[in-house]
């Protein structure tokens, strides 16, 4: 997602064309800044890739130790799949205007069904854990920790991408709905892994 000039990646990492401040768009077209809002965009959802990398490490990790709650088996490919839909978030959000018409629902566009299925995971989730009743202080657990920083990163994700729809930026119906299920799932996700491992959040106010 961050290589020059195709976010999608490329087999060439130092093309050398950035070098100026400038980077390419989806389906070629004028380059523009990379301080450009939509750069910005979707260079935030590749830090939330990342990010989410490291509760993904943390579960494969704790699973290969043997040391894995049971009530988090499977939640690596959960993520694993998040950080797949996340690339064709950030397709979206680098696709080139005049190449709109070109983009694929699921691939290159936030879908209907991406959001349905999102949707779906987050009901799911939610009906296992037990929701605190006021804000929490990250850093109970390590994958709870990871997927709070998670969260923090898919909201500024948001709210970059709610200010190029104001600037009528994005070209698909989905992406703002999806992103802001998707950072809730973060949370949840969060007091999951607490919950699996017999840790309560630490509320933000002491006693």
């Amino acid at each position: 997602m961050s290589r020059d000039p195709d976010p999608l990646g490329s087999s060439v990492v130092a093309t050398r064309r950035g070098d100026d401040g400038s980077t390419g768009l989806l389906f070629g077209g004028s380059r523009i800044a990379k301080d450009d809002p939509r750069a910005e965009a979707y260079g935030t959802i590749d830090e939330a890739v990342a990010a989410l990398g490291m509760a993904r490490a943390e579960l494969l990790a704790r699973a290969t130790a043997g040391t894995l709650p049971q009530a988090l088996a499977g939640v690596s490919d959960l993520v694993l799949r998040i950080q797949r839909e996340l690339f064709v978030v950030g397709a979206e959000l680098a696709a080139n205007p005049e190449a709109w018409d070109r983009l694929r629902d699921g691939e290159t566009r936030v879908s209907i069904e991406m959001l349905d299925a999102l949707e779906a995971t987050l009901a799911d989730v939610e009906a296992h854990v037990r929701m605190p009743h006021e804000f929490v202080v990250p850093g109970e657990t390590r994958i709870s920790a990871a997927f709070e920083l998670s969260r923090t990163i898919l909201r500024r994700a948001e709210r970059r991408a709610v200010a190029l729809e104001h600037a009528g930026l994005i070209p698909g119906a989905y992406l703002l709905a999806y992103l802001n299920r998707l950072s809730d799932l973060a949370w949840v996700l969060a007091r999951a892994a607490e919950q699996a491992e017999l840790r309560a959040a630490t509320p933000s106010r002491p006693g």
